[in-house]
């Protein structure tokens, strides 16, 4: 019976699951649209306040 201290073995490789690799490709289509649409925003803003 193992330990849940004990080290893993020799021969298991297990990489943790990282997050932040699953957002990164779709930084290039999110960033324009959001910056799109922060623009559209505050433009509004200007007009509703002239």
């Amino acid at each position: 019976m193992t330990s849940p201290n004990e080290p893993a073995q020799h021969d298991q490789h297990f990489e943790p699951h990282d997050p932040v690799e699953d957002v990164v490709p779709m930084i290039p289509i999110v960033l324009p649209v959001v910056g799109a649409a922060l623009m559209f925003l505050l433009a509004f803003i200007a007009i509703y306040m002239a």
